[in-house]
């Protein structure tokens, strides 16, 4: 069974994958795009199963119009109650939030604590701990603006109970990268445009 159903894919991929190989024709000169200053080109696709014109369901809406759009946003955003972790960050601490009730140390910090909604209080870790799994990215959103790869760590800090998500630098293989291995936060000296961006950790 299968077999089959891969010996379907593959037939199935093999009349699709030529499809995808479209040339697009090159894009408008700004005086040549009508009302739509943002229209760069308007184009016919053909069906993506092969089929002809006259057998395709959706042989009317195969026209196709590509636009460009340039969005910028700017926000002034209030960090809150989490405003300490940020703070201290900057000044080179490592804070999380520690339960008074069942003692639970959260890193991320958490104001209130997950398990009987106690207000936490604050708590300085060392900023060492241990590797406890990883993903590797070959490919991340342009915004983030980062080397690739990209190393996302979860990480237990001594002294947490949780897991803390951030970037892992300063390895040199992949193949050093190991679970188990113990990490350390390093804190950012030159300025930086979002808080998170203020640490990352790095192999002890």
């Amino acid at each position: 069974m299968a077999t089959k159903t891969k010996k379907t894919q593959k037939a199935v991929e093999e009349k699709i994958a030529p499809a995808y190989k479209v040339a697009f024709p090159p894009e408008l000169p700004a005086n040549k795009r009508g009302k739509l200053s943002s229209k760069l080109f308007i184009m016919e696709v053909a069906d993506p199963m092969g089929r002809p014109k006259a057998k395709d369901e959706w042989k009317d809406f195969r026209e196709i119009e590509k636009i460009e759009l340039k969005w910028e946003f700017c926000y002034k955003h209030s960090l809150g109650k989490y405003s300490k972790f940020f703070i201290e960050l900057e000044k080179g601490n490592f804070y999380a939030t520690k339960c008074p009730k069942c003692g639970t140390v959260w890193a991320m910090p958490r104001p209130v604590c997950a398990n009987d909604l106690t207000i936490c209080k604050w708590k300085k870790l060392t900023g060492k701990g241990t590797l406890v799994s990883y993903s590797i990215s070959e490919f991340v959103p342009a915004f983030m603006k980062v080397k690739t790869p990209y190393v996302l760590a979860m990480v237990k800090l001594d002294g947490a109970d949780t897991l803390f998500a951030h970037q892992l630098l300063g390895w040199k293989k992949r193949e050093d990268i190991k679970t188990g291995m113990r990490v350390k936060v390093v804190y950012k000296k030159g300025p930086v445009g979002h808080p998170m961006q203020l640490m990352h950790f790095e192999p002890m």
